[in-house]
């Protein structure tokens, strides 16, 4: 192993991951979560890298082609919000809606960060730096941020049942779930194969998505202030 060549694609998969995290924890500076907390639950994202190689290896020997890129997707889906629900989601610092959004982005930046490194590592040119930058870059703008709509889709649908029965709050996590298995199939479906036109128009459908999602969260943050006045009085 090329130490080097490691260590650049160690870093064009962490920086990436980490700039998001900063990115998205500032939409919870009014409660901030403990910075440890989120350290172990980015770590825990990528954690379920290691477990989802095997499965989806195990995969490639039972199904093929779209049935193959379907069952990677909800493998991976399912993964990162069961990792979720084991280790972060029932903890008591998880105090108000926003919280759930904010661990299912760091479980999702978690695992990208590895994927990324783990895919950087397959193609980086110690020779070609530049246009293994470009690639990072494409990895940066592309799959980091369809793992954050992904499972961030998650944690709005969780948040918006909040304050509802355990029984709702299974439900909305199920549907959340199963919405985020569909954007991620569609993103991977489109670009597997996909002109350089589709593949461009992929990416502005993330980006669109995020902008969404951060909507999404401003309107979380108002039902939030909303609950906390009425039961305030």
């Amino acid at each position: 192993m090329d130490s080097t060549q490691f260590a650049l694609a160690f870093l064009g998969g962490l920086i990436p991951a980490l700039f998001w995290l900063w990115f998205w924890l500032r939409e919870d500076r009014q409660k901030p979560e403990p910075y440890l907390l989120i350290a172990l639950t980015f770590i825990g994202g990528m954690m379920v890298v290691p477990i989802a190689l095997p499965l989806q290896k195990l995969a490639m020997d039972i199904y093929v082609g779209s049935n193959l890129v379907f069952v990677w997707v909800v493998i991976e889906e399912v993964l990162k919000y069961a990792i979720a629900l084991l280790i972060i989601l029932w903890n008591r610092y998880v105090d108000e809606p926003i919280d759930v959004i904010i661990y299912m982005i760091t479980i999702a930046l978690g695992f990208a960060a590895l994927e990324n490194t783990l895919y950087l590592f397959n193609i980086i040119d110690i020779h070609d730096i530049p246009n293994s930058l470009v690639t990072g870059n494409l990895r940066f703008l592309g799959a980091t941020l369809l793992h954050v709509l992904a499972s961030g889709t998650v944690g709005v649908c969780v948040a918006f049942a909040y304050y509802s029965s355990a029984l709702i709050k299974t439900l909305a996590g199920l549907f959340g779930l199963c919405m985020a298995i569909v954007l991620h199939a569609i993103f991977n479906f489109f670009i597997i194969g996909g002109s350089g036109q589709t593949i461009l128009g992929v990416f502005l459908f993330v980006w669109m998505g995020i902008i969404v999602l951060l909507l999404f969260f401003e309107k979380i943050k108002i039902i939030e202030s909303r609950h906390l006045s009425t039961s305030q009085k």
